[in-house]
């Protein structure tokens, strides 16, 4: 999906190119042709002449043309963009779940099965949007996810190869080497920062307020789940049958978070990388964000550019947590969410001195579910609520679908938009109703036709707290 022919977008992305422009970072990718490399816009090389360059939407598309990822700017750790907005839902959310890991283990019918379409058309979706087969945009995704494992963590090539999804280390050597046009120990011997552990770097386009979603957090750690300081945070993290630790921390000269992960196995990893991406909102669009809501609302509140959505790992954990939450402070749902915790958590085996407590998983649906509650010193209609909403995740075909929450006596409007916002990272969330929404409204004054702030509702309610 080139831009040759799009001169308003060529021009703008030759501007961003020489200027190293972070803001464009993933937003498109410079092809060179008399390199065969394609490169991100930040890329610390020599800017080659613009007659020698051509401009890509997707790193994709720049590998479909016969380019080679750049060793230096590694075109796998751009932050994400919705390049393939308006190529339609279904095929947005087949990539979605493929960038997930959803063809490691699963055939092109189940992943059919999962969108909701015949395995038929969605070859036909994938060759018209993308003029490949699913499984061949799978390949290509495990191989720049490889790649970013070879540069940035010292795991041996053969659990490189089982992290990626593929079934053999002869196999993974022969779809690197055809994708990436170089093996993966040659991709390893041209990296320039090795990495102690397994660290991931998280890049996004700036500016990131990274200081107020740490504070945010920090105000609702629950101890033996959670633990943070000045400059990072840290939690306890399960995935499929990956359980760990995570330690976040800011780089504001890479534009990137530091990722430092600790894991009982890594075949999750992709999975847990993707949850990551959505837990720090690192690939929001966060300059057509701030433009267009500061454009809205001129000077009725102080806007703070960069403020992003801080996610819950889980959506199960974001609907306990906002169940928890009704009708009472921040400090008091924050202690009933540390005494389930306490009370139902799974303690893991590896332990951090940073944390007071032994180190806990959340509780699981089931153990939930199965639990008379009597520990909760709060109504009995609460504990019910609770108790119905696990049983909903242990029995339900689709327990993630928020619309079907409602229908549970007890979860009302509220509970179910605060899970979008921050469990499902829905954007344009209004949270109607919300004490601390209604609080800043009345320092700031009312805000007419919240339809005009669409689709990044949910952005203004964090801008609306961060006034409190």
């Amino acid at each position: 999906m080139t831009v040759s022919n799009d001169s308003q977008s060529q021009n703008s992305f030759s501007r961003a190119r020489k200027s190293r422009d972070a803001r464009f970072d993933g937003v498109f990718f410079t092809a060179v042709k008399t390199t065969g490399i394609y490169c991100r816009p930040i890329c610390p090389a020599n800017p080659p002449l613009e007659k020698n360059v051509e401009y890509h939407r997707s790193a994709f598309s720049a590998a479909q043309a016969g380019f080679r990822p750049c060793l230096r700017c590694r075109p796998e750790c751009a932050p994400r963009s919705a390049a393939w907005q308006g190529t339609g839902t279904t095929l947005q959310r087949a990539i979605k779940l493929i960038e997930a890991g959803a063809l490691y283990d699963n055939s092109v019918d189940d992943l059919a099965a999962r969108v909701g379409v015949s395995s038929r058309y969605l070859r036909e979706l994938f060759a018209r949007g993308l003029g490949v087969s699913p499984k061949q945009y799978a390949i290509y995704q495990q191989c720049l996810f490889a790649k970013q494992l070879l540069h940035q963590s010292q795991l041996a090539i053969s659990d490189i190869a089982m992290a990626s999804g593929f079934n053999s280390v002869r196999r993974f050597n022969e779809a690197v080497k055809q994708h990436l046009g170089l093996s993966p120990r040659e991709i390893r011997s041209g990296r320039s920062n090795s990495q102690q552990g397994l660290v991931l770097f998280l890049a996004y386009r700036p500016p990131f307020a990274w200081q107020e979603m740490l504070n945010f957090l920090r105000r609702r750690l629950i101890d033996g789940l959670e633990w943070a300081d000045e400059t990072s945070y840290g939690r306890v993290i399960e995935y499929g049958q990956s359980r760990g630790t995570i330690e976040v921390s800011h780089d504001d000269e890479k534009a990137s978070l530091r990722i430092s992960l600790k894991l009982n196995r890594i075949d999750d990893l992709l999975g847990i990388q993707n949850r990551l991406r959505a837990l720090f909102d690192v690939d929001a669009d966060i300059d057509a964000i701030d433009s267009h809501l500061q454009a809205e609302l001129s000077d009725a509140i102080d806007y703070l550019p960069g403020l992003r959505i801080p996610g819950i790992w889980s959506v199960f954990e974001a609907g306990v947590r906002a169940i928890l939450g009704q009708q009472v402070s921040v400090v008091a749902a924050q202690k009933l969410v540390q005494t389930l915790v306490d009370e139902l958590g799974v303690p893991l085996a590896q332990q951090t001195p940073e944390s007071s407590k032994i180190l806990r998983c959340f509780p699981s649906a089931k153990a939930v579910g199965e639990s008379d509650l009597s520990f909760f010193k709060m109504p009995q209609a609460r504990k019910d609520c609770l108790r119905r909403f696990a049983d909903h995740f242990v029995n339900a075909a689709e327990p993630e679908n928020i619309d079907e929450w409602l229908k549970l006596k007890g979860i009302g409007p509220w509970t179910a938009n605060y899970a979008r916002i921050r469990g499902s990272k829905d954007p344009d969330v209004w949270l109607a109703g919300d004490a601390g929404v209604n609080n800043a409204l009345k320092r700031v004054g009312d805000l007419d036709d919240l339809t005009r702030l669409a689709p990044w509702r949910s952005y203004l309610t964090f801008q609306l707290w961060n006034q409190l």
